[in-house]
């Protein structure tokens, strides 16, 4: 029987956006039915555009300021810790109402304020469906985490295997979900190719997110020139970004890119600061990934996991930055294996719990204890 999903994601750049539009075209692939919504939306009184903008702001521009918010309230500590829990409780009643409206038989997170939210209302029974959590991040932090919901579907075993030993609850791999227009060849790769042609290394993406934020971007972008690429530098919607990148010689800024797998298809590598969804795409489409001058907080998390997962390189500097892509542009070994790590994370049918769940099978809840470290505060 077909079964109704609301899907609750969060317009935080737009990676959180781009898991919960995969997951509905999946689930409806499947015959089912979805809804989407926004958390920020949930919030009362516009306090979820201010939310979006201070998190803009301190990661774009105050850096250090985004680092001690993310150590005070996403790393795990002793002893009792801050949480989301007072902002998600915000946000309740108006869940419980697009509940009700929308009837659906499991509701699922993309992002960890909506994480925080229906496990509160899982436990105190308001919210009578199962609600399942997607983590898109490598950076699983504990306010991803709360022992309420039902099941969390993750990146990888470890993840999972972090999120079972902190909750005791189940625990299910789905792998990257990425589109599938990035798993085959893009027939625009071509013209791509032709366009960003005349470099002895070829193109490299830079990639600065949907906002263009990141540490001296237009230095990078000169030393991935000088040793002989073409950067390609992903600005976003940051106009200013994209200016100072303009007077930049040898490299080519780009705003908002909607062909990115014929684009992902023309490069020889990605320069990536914060290992979101575009590291996914990249390694969906075959293209490796190489950490560089990670943004505070998650990014820094995210971009270590990855490389200690043997997916990406992490470059500590310019020099270690260069040897990367002179190591993983060439066809050879090298390459190939870093390309099959990434093949490895895909999952046929990373859905698949989320059927179950919505259909009434319970899933297995491994027998380990809840750490008192736990994002629910």
């Amino acid at each position: 029987m077909p079964a109704r999903f609301l899907i609750l994601s969060a317009s935080m750049g737009r990676g959180h956006d781009a898991v919960a539009a995969e997951l509905a075209r999946r689930l409806r692939a499947a015959g089912h039915h979805t809804a989407r919504a926004d958390v920020l939306d949930l919030l009362p009184g516009g306090l979820g555009a201010s939310v979006r903008g201070f998190y803009r702001t301190a990661v774009g521009r105050f850096p250090a300021v985004y680092a001690g918010v993310y150590a005070t309230f996403f790393r795990t500590g002793r002893g009792p810790r801050p949480g989301s829990a007072p902002l998600a409780a915000l946000a309740e009643r108006a869940l419980l109402d697009l509940v009700a409206r929308e009837r659906p038989d499991a509701v699922v997170a993309t992002f960890h304020l909506s994480a925080q939210l229906t496990g509160r209302l899982r436990a105190r029974g308001a919210l009578r469906v199962p609600s399942a959590v997607v983590i898109t991040d490598f950076a699983a932090h504990r306010q991803w985490l709360h022992p309420g919901n039902d099941l969390h579907l993750c990146l990888t075993p470890e993840i999972a295997e972090r999120v079972r030993e902190s909750l005791g609850r189940p625990a299910a791999v789905s792998g990257p979900l990425v589109g599938e227009r990035f798993l085959g060849p893009a027939p625009s790769a071509d013209d791509w190719a032709a366009r960003l042609a005349g470099t002895p290394g070829g193109p490299v993406l830079v990639s600065a997110g949907a906002w263009g934020v990141g540490t001296r971007v237009a230095q990078t972008a000169w030393l991935v020139s000088a040793a002989g690429y073409l950067p390609v530098v992903l600005c976003g919607d940051n106009e200013r970004l994209r200016r100072e990148l303009a007077r930049e010689p040898g490299a080519l800024p780009l705003g908002w890119v909607d062909d990115m797998p014929g684009l992902l298809g023309a490069s020889r590598a990605l320069i990536d600061n914060a290992a979101g969804q575009t590291s996914l795409e990249a390694l969906a489409a075959g293209v490796p990934v190489i950490g560089y001058r990670p943004i505070p907080g998650h990014g820094v998390e995210g971009v270590r996991t990855m490389a200690r997962l043997g997916l990406s390189d992490h470059a500590w500097d310019s020099w270690s930055m260069i040897r990367a892509l002179d190591t993983l542009t060439p066809p050879g070994a090298v390459r190939e294996r870093r390309l099959e790590a990434g093949r490895a994370l895909l999952r046929p049918d990373a859905v698949r719990p989320l059927r179950e769940l919505a259909a009434g099978s319970p899933p297995h809840a491994p027998a380990s204890g809840s750490r008192s470290d736990a994002g629910h505060t």
